[in-house]
C-alpha cells in the first residue's frame, strides 16, 4: 500500500536528519499510519494532512527526532476513536516498548495541554479583567505542566496547522479556536521568541475573528507582503554595504510588520493607519555604543529621518534598564521604516533579561516599567536561549553538509556550541518544587495557589464561607482526603455542609490540612471570634449574677459600662471574664450615683485614710500671694499637685483656678488675659491628697489591670478613675490617682514600670 507520507514530503521535512534518525522516523510513521489512515479530526481535516503540516512547522524550528516522533504519535489521540487511548494501559505499553519513556512523556504532555486548554477555554467570566487574568494563568499553567519545552512546541505547531487548514479549506473557523489562539498560544510563541509562528497565528486569528478589519488593513497596505519584504531586503542590503565601508561589523535584520501588529497598534494608541510610522522594521546590532551612533548617522544620511519619532534610550534608558536607539526614516518613494540600533549586550538584555520583549509588548501602558525577576520569567528566558542554540546548531550542520566553511571553522563552531550547551544545562533555572500551582473549578475557572496547597486552601481562595463549610473534595472526579496536596492541571470540586465552621485540626501543621497563609489566617480569625464570643457570654453571665445580688436587674448596661470606663458592655464582659476587672467595683458604681452626693464618681473603692481629698473638700492648700481668704480650686485640665510649679488665674465668680505652669490651657490664658494671672504657692498640704493622671502603655495580657491595681493597693493610693483601651495587641490604661506629694507619685510610676509587660508609665 502506498504511504500517505510521500517521498517529496519526507525529503523536505527530514532533510537535516542523519540516516539513523530518518530510519527511526520511518519506523514511527509505519507504526502510526494504520491508526490515522482515513481518519478525520473534529476540524474536518484529515489526520494525515494535519500531522504532515505539524511536522513541517517543527522542522522549521530545527526540532530533534524525539519531538518529531512524539508529534506523529500525538495525532492518534486527536482522532475521534483515539481520544482516550492514553488511558488504555495496552496502548501505553505499546508506546513505551516501541519508542521509550522520553517519547511517551512528550506524547502524554502534549495530550495534557490539549485537554487543559480545551477545558479552561470554556470558562465564562463576568469582567474583561477576569478574562485577562484567566488567560494569563492558563499560559502559566500550560508552561508549568510542560516539564519539557518540546511539549509546548508540539502544541504550538499543531495549532498553527489547524489555522492553516481553515484558511486553505475556506471553511469557517470556530471563533473559540481563533480566540484561544490569539489570547493563549500566540503570546506563548511570543514569550519563547518563535516570531514566525507568533506572527502567522496572530494574522490568521484576526482574519477569522474580524475579517472586515483584516481586509481593510490589507487593502490599505500599498504593497503585498512579498513586496514589503522586498523593500526591507533592499534597505538591509544598502545599509550593510555602508556599514562595511565604515568597517563596522553589524548584524542587520528586518521584517515587514504583519497585519495583526498594525491593527493592535492602531487600537492601543488610537491611531489612524496613516499615522503609523513603523510598518517596516529594521534592527541593527553592533559591537560598541560608538558604533550605534555611527550606524545612526549613516541611516539618517541615506534616508530622511522623522525627527519627532527619534528616541535615545542609550543616553536615557527606560526604567527597566532597556537601552537602544529608535528612529523612523523615509525612503525616496515615501516608504517608512522603523530602525532600532543596539549593541550585542543591549540586545541580550532586551531579549533575555528583565526588559524581555514579551514583557514590554504584553504589559500595555506599563510597558517599559515592568521587570521580569520571577522563576517563571527566568525559565522563559532560558527556553528562548535554548531555541537560539538549536538554530545555531542547524546552521552549523548545514554549513558542514554544503561545505560552505572550512573544516577547521566548523570544528571550532561545534566545540563552541557544545560548550554553550553545557553552560545552558548548568544555568537552567530550576527549584526542588514549583512555587505556584494552577488548578481549575468545575466551571473551568483557573486559580493560582502556593505549591503544596490542599483542597481546603482551594476552598478558602474561592470564598471564606465555602472554606468554613468545606467537608470533602473531589479531584478530577475522585474523592480525596482534605489534606491531599494539589497538582497543576487538576480540577477540584468542594463538598460543603449547609452550615458550620472549620476544624481545629486544620491548624495543626503536622496534619497538613492548610498550606497557604491566607487560609490559615481565615481559620484563626474564625476561632478567635468564637473565643471572644465565649468570653463575652461568660463575662455577661458573671455581671448579671452580680447585678441580681445587688438587686439592680433593671440597670442600663450601656450606662453602667460607660461609668466603669468601658466604651461598650462587651468590653466590660471581656475584662470580667479575663479577670482584669473586679465585680466588687460594680457595687461601688451604684454607691456613687446616690442622689444626695455631689462627689465625683469613683471606680475603685476609696480607702480609709487620715488624709483629706482636695477634690471632695474643696481645700486645695494653695496660698494666693498678697490676698487673704480668697477661694481657690484645682484645675481639672492638668491636676496640679505638690511640688508642681503652679500659677493662678482669677476667674469670674469662682475664685482662683490653680494650674501647673506648663499647662497648655494656662499658657493660653497668660497670652489672652495676662492681667488676671496671679502668683500662688503651696501652703500646708501634709493632710491633703491630690488627683493626678497616670498613663500606662503595656502589652495586652490576662491579669494586667489586676496587677496594676495591686500596686496602687499596696501603696495605699486611692484610684478615682480608670479607662482602658486595647489596640494592636497593646493596652492603653489611664488612671486618676490621689497622691500627697511628688515622691509618692514617682515611687508609684517606678513600681508600675516594673510590672510584667508594661512598656511605659508616666504622668499626663
Amino acid at each position: 500500500m502506498t504511504s500517505a507520507f510521500d517521498t517529496a514530503w519526507r525529503a523536505e521535512v527530514f532533510e537535516d536528519f542523519s540516516d539513523t534518525d530518518k530510519q527511526f522516523l520511518d519506523k514511527v510513521i509505519a507504526w502510526v499510519e494504520p491508526y490515522i489512515a482515513d481518519k478525520v479530526l473534529f476540524t474536518q481535516e484529515l489526520a494525515v494532512h494535519h500531522v504532515k503540516g505539524t511536522l513541517k512547522v517543527l522542522s522549521l524550528l530545527e526540532m530533534d527526532v524525539a519531538t518529531m516522533a512524539a508529534a506523529l504519535i500525538s495525532t492518534i489521540t486527536l482522532t475521534q476513536e483515539g481520544s482516550h487511548l492514553l488511558e488504555d494501559s495496552q496502548f501505553t505499553t505499546k508506546i513505551l516498548d516501541e519508542f521509550g519513556t522520553e517519547i511517551f512523556d512528550l506524547v502524554e504532555g502534549a495530550q495534557a495541554l490539549i485537554r487543559i486548554g480545551t477545558v479552561a477555554s470554556q470558562a465564562t467570566l463576568a469582567t474583561e479583567e477576569q478574562e485577562k487574568l484567566q488567560q494569563e494563568m492558563l499560559r502559566k499553567m500550560l508552561l508549568a505542566m510542560a516539564t519539557d519545552l518540546r511539549i509546548v512546541l508540539i502544541r504550538l505547531a499543531a495549532r498553527l496547522q489547524t489555522l492553516r487548514w481553515y484558511a486553505e479549506s475556506k471553511l469557517p473557523c470556530p471563533p473559540e479556536i481563533a480566540l484561544q489562539t490569539s489570547n493563549i498560544y500566540a503570546p506563548l510563541a511570543n514569550r519563547l521568541g518563535i516570531w514566525q509562528i507568533k506572527w502567522e497565528m496572530e494574522d490568521l486569528s484576526l482574519r477569522f475573528l474580524k475579517p472586515e478589519i483584516y481586509r481593510e488593513i490589507a487593502q490599505k497596505l500599498e504593497a503585498k507582503r512579498t513586496e514589503r519584504e522586498d523593500l526591507v531586503n533592499n534597505f538591509i542590503a544598502k545599509l550593510r554595504q555602508s556599514l562595511e565601508e565604515q568597517h563596522i561589523k553589524a548584524d542587520v535584520a528586518g521584517r515587514a510588520k504583519h497585519i495583526y501588529s498594525i491593527y493592535n497598534k492602531m487600537r492601543n494608541k488610537s491611531l489612524a493607519f496613516e499615522e503609523l510610522y513603523d510598518l517596516l522594521a529594521i534592527r541593527i546590532i553592533v559591537k560598541t555604543e560608538r558604533d550605534c551612533y555611527t550606524a545612526l548617522s549613516l541611516v539618517h544620511s541615506y534616508w530622511t529621518p522623522v525627527m519627532e519619532e527619534f528616541d535615545d534610550y542609550i543616553a536615557r534608558p527606560k526604567p527597566n534598564g532597556y537601552r537602544s536607539l529608535h528612529t523612523v526614516v523615509k525612503d525616496d518613494k515615501g516608504h517608512i521604516f522603523e530602525v532600532q540600533i543596539r549593541t550585542h549586550q543591549m540586545h541580550q538584555f532586551a531579549e533575555y533579561g528583565m526588559a524581555a520583549h514579551w514583557r514590554y509588548k504584553e504589559a500595555g501602558k506599563q510597558g517599559g516599567k515592568v521587570s521580569a525577576s520571577s522563576l517563571y520569567d527566568r525559565q522563559i528566558s532560558w527556553m528562548r536561549q535554548l531555541l537560539s542554540w538549536r538554530k545555531e546548531v542547524g546552521i552549523t550542520e548545514q554549513a558542514e553538509k554544503n561545505q560552505t566553511a572550512s573544516q577547521a571553522d566548523i570544528a571550532r563552531k561545534k566545540t563552541a556550541l557544545e560548550k554553550e550547551k553545557e553552560q545552558l544545562i548548568k544555568t537552567k533555572p530550576t527549584q526542588d518544587k514549583p512555587d505556584r500551582i494552577y488548578v481549575m473549578t468545575p466551571q473551568a475557572r483557573l486559580l493560582e495557589l502556593p505549591a503544596g496547597s490542599t483542597p481546603v486552601d482551594f476552598a478558602y481562595l474561592l470564598h471564606t464561607d465555602l472554606g468554613h463549610r468545606c467537608r470533602g473534595a473531589k479531584v478530577d472526579g475522585q474523592l480525596v482526603a482534605l489534606n491531599t496536596p494539589l497538582k497543576t492541571g487538576q480540577t477540584v470540586e468542594i463538598i460543603a455542609a449547609k452550615s458550620g465552621g472549620p476544624s481545629r485540626d486544620w491548624l495543626n501543621p503536622q496534619l497538613g490540612y492548610l498550606h497557604s497563609p491566607r487560609a490559615k489566617a481565615k481559620v484563626r480569625l474564625w476561632f478567635n471570634a468564637i473565643e471572644l464570643q465565649l468570653r463575652i457570654n461568660h463575662g455577661q453571665e458573671l455581671v448579671e449574677k452580680e447585678l441580681q445580688r445587688l438587686g439592680k436587674t433593671s440597670v442600663n448596661l450601656e450606662h453602667l459600662a460607660s461609668k466603669l470606663g468601658f466604651a461598650h458592655p462587651d468590653d466590660l464582659y471581656v475584662a470580667v471574664a479575663k479577670d482584669e476587672f473586679s465585680l466588687r467595683q460594680i457595687a461601688q458604681a451604684f454607691v456613687e450615683v446616690e442622689p444626695s452626693t455631689t462627689e465625683e464618681k469613683t471606680l475603685f473603692s476609696p480607702r480609709q485614710s487620715a488624709a483629706t481629698s482636695a477634690t471632695t473638700t474643696g481645700k486645695s492648700g494653695v496660698l494666693v500671694v498678697g490676698v487673704d481668704s480668697l477661694m481657690t480650686q484645682l484645675a481639672r485640665c492638668c491636676h496640679p499637685a505638690p511640688p508642681d510649679a503652679i500659677g493662678g488665674f482669677v476667674t469670674r465668680g469662682r475664685g482662683v483656678s490653680i494650674h501647673r505652669i506648663n499647662c497648655p490651657s494656662f499658657k493660653v490664658m497668660q497670652q489672652k488675659d495676662p492681667d488676671r494671672i496671679i502668683e500662688v504657692d503651696w501652703g500646708n498640704t501634709n493632710e491633703t491628697v491630690y488627683p493626678v493622671n497616670i498613663k500606662v502603655v503595656s502589652m495586652d495580657r490576662n491579669g494586667l489591670l489586676r496587677d496594676i491595681s495591686e500596686v496602687f493597693a499596696k501603696m495605699k493610693l486611692n484610684v478615682i478613675g480608670v479607662h482602658t483601651q486595647t489596640k494592636e495587641s497593646n493596652a492603653y490604661l489611664n488612671f486618676t490617682v490621689e497622691i500627697s506629694n511628688g515622691t509618692q507619685l514617682n515611687k508609684a510610676l517606678k513600681t508600675i514600670s516594673d510590672v510584667s509587660g508594661v512598656i511605659s508609665a508616666h504622668r499626663v
